[in-house]
Parts: structure tokens; sequence; C-alpha cells
């Protein structure tokens, strides 16, 4: 990779996925409360597989919780329904 001195780099790299399955193998105490996060978040998902009106009370949540209008969410949701039709 290139380094902020203009040189190339050899370096480790990994994506998201690897990232998750490493820590998911990390036998430490301390990292406990990451894996019980990433089992919640699966589950979560795996809930919005079943029903995926749970996925838009989702968005709906994290957009409030980041200060949108929910005039601003509706309308955000529906332009990407349009797009995706």
């Amino acid at each position: 990779m290139l380094a902020p001195d203009g040189k190339m780099r050899l370096t480790d790299v990994a994506d998201t996925e690897q990232l998750l399955r490493l820590i998911q193998s990390i036998p430490s105490k301390k990292a406990e409360p990451f894996k019980m996060w990433l089992a919640r978040v699966g589950r979560e998902r795996t809930d919005e597989t079943e029903d995926p009106e749970l996925t838009i009370d989702r968005v709906m949540r994290t957009y409030l919780q980041k200060g949108y209008s929910e005039d601003w969410i509706n309308q955000r949701l529906k332009t990407i329904e349009v797009r995706n039709n």
C-alpha cells in the first residue's frame, strides 16, 4: 500500500467479514462484549429476514437518533422505494 511518505509498503489487510471472524476467535474475556454484540446484530438481521418490516423500524430509529425529521425520513424511504422499482 502507498504510505504517507509516497513509498509502497507491505501490509496486512482484512475486509469486514475477515475482521469479524478474527474477533470471534479471540479467547479473551475482553472480547466477549463485542462477541455478544455480534451475536445480537446477527439475530436482529435474521429476524429482519423473516419480517422485513423490522428493517424499516430499525432504519426509522437510526435516522431519528441521527437527528433527521420524520418527514425527511419518509421522503428518503419513498425515494429508495421508487429507485428500486
